[in-house]
């Protein structure tokens, strides 16, 4: 009896093992092949589509894509042994495990991007304040007629220094304008190194002469009543290097911290 019940025992472990769940086998191409059919065909249609996502994803963690790429023998080769004895429950776990990981890493990405872009906004703003000091006086802009040559654009800018620093460079933003139209005839940016600087408390008065070739010179058809509005950008500082950080901030630069604060959002709700 004890021999039969050893023998009963046995044949029960046998066939507990030989009906657990097919699993991969990574030995060659053809037994991949044929181990992938027979799991697909053991899993119902929702898990099928778990499986299949997930084998993407285990089978390509981690591996070479030049690699892939160049020849892919030992590519193919280690994709095999990374699926080789897996389950189709195993593979869509430990693909879940990379998807996490990779959820995390993209968190602690745009986490840190949305910390450097707010600092960035505080000292841009903090910059333009700064900035205040330097004024815009008087702006108007002009077609110079030349003889024998096609009129030339002229900047006429009057301009107040009320920092406590020489400035050696300014950088504008101009914009010109009619009042009844809502599209700008220009919308560009321009600069001057001024001979000698703007000292503390100076006023002067300049007149810019832009390319004729650029956006200046193409507002030959602005009428009289355009107006010249010029905004500080940037400044430099006697020595040439930038008052105040020389920080900036642009729509560009909203528009991509909303988005990686919408992006987050989402991440961290997943």
């Amino acid at each position: 009896r004890m021999v039969l019940t050893e023998r009963w025992a046995t044949l029960g472990l046998m066939l507990l093992v030989g009906c657990g769940p097919p699993a991969l086998d990574g030995t060659t191409d053809d037994t991949l092949e044929t181990s992938l059919e027979q799991v697909r065909a053991a899993l119902d249609a929702t898990a099928r589509a778990q499986f299949d996502s997930a084998l993407v994803v285990v089978g390509m963690s981690g591996l070479d894509l030049s690699a892939l790429f160049d020849g892919g023998a030992q590519a193919v080769g280690d994709i095999r042994d990374r699926l080789d004895g897996l389950s189709a429950a195993e593979v869509i776990a430990i693909a879940d495990s990379i998807r996490e990981v990779s959820r995390l890493e993209r968190v602690q990405q745009a986490r840190e991007e949305i910390e450097e872009l707010e600092s960035q906004k505080a000292e841009a703003f903090v910059a333009a304040e700064q900035l205040l000091g330097f004024t815009v006086e008087r702006s108007r802009f002009t077609m110079r007629a030349r003889q024998y040559l096609d009129p030339e654009p002229i900047i006429e800018l009057t301009v107040r220094n009320g920092l406590d620093i020489a400035v050696s460079r300014a950088y504008f933003v101009g914009t010109l304008q009619s009042p009844t139209r809502s599209v700008p005839w220009v919308e560009d940016d321009f600069n001057y190194t001024v001979p000698g600087g703007v000292e503390p408390g100076e006023t002067v008065t300049w007149n810019l002469a832009p390319n004729r070739f650029g956006a200046w010179g193409r507002a030959s058809d602005a009428p009289a009543d355009a107006v010249l509005t010029v905004k500080v950008a940037k400044l430099d500082g006697p020595d040439g290097e930038p008052l105040f950080g020389g920080i900036t901030w642009d729509e560009r630069d909203e528009e991509r911290l909303l988005a990686l604060r919408v992006s987050l959002q989402e991440l961290e709700m997943r």
